[in-house]
């Protein structure tokens, strides 16, 4: 089990590569659902804003 993690010696590269790239995924995904909320809040802060221009 030991010489699966050490990758004959390659493993720390290795395994901090799938780390960093996960990492960059979860970063993304959050990122997205940030971007998306505040372009939600804004739509509804311009429906707000028609509406009580069309009144």
């Amino acid at each position: 089990m030991s010489e699966f993690f050490a990758m004959g010696g390659r493993g720390f590269y290795i395994w901090m590569s799938y780390g960093v790239t996960a990492l960059f995924m979860i970063v993304e995904v959050v990122a997205v659902m940030q971007s998306k909320k505040s372009v939600l809040k804004q739509l509804a802060r311009l429906a707000r804003a028609e509406t009580r221009g069309n009144s």
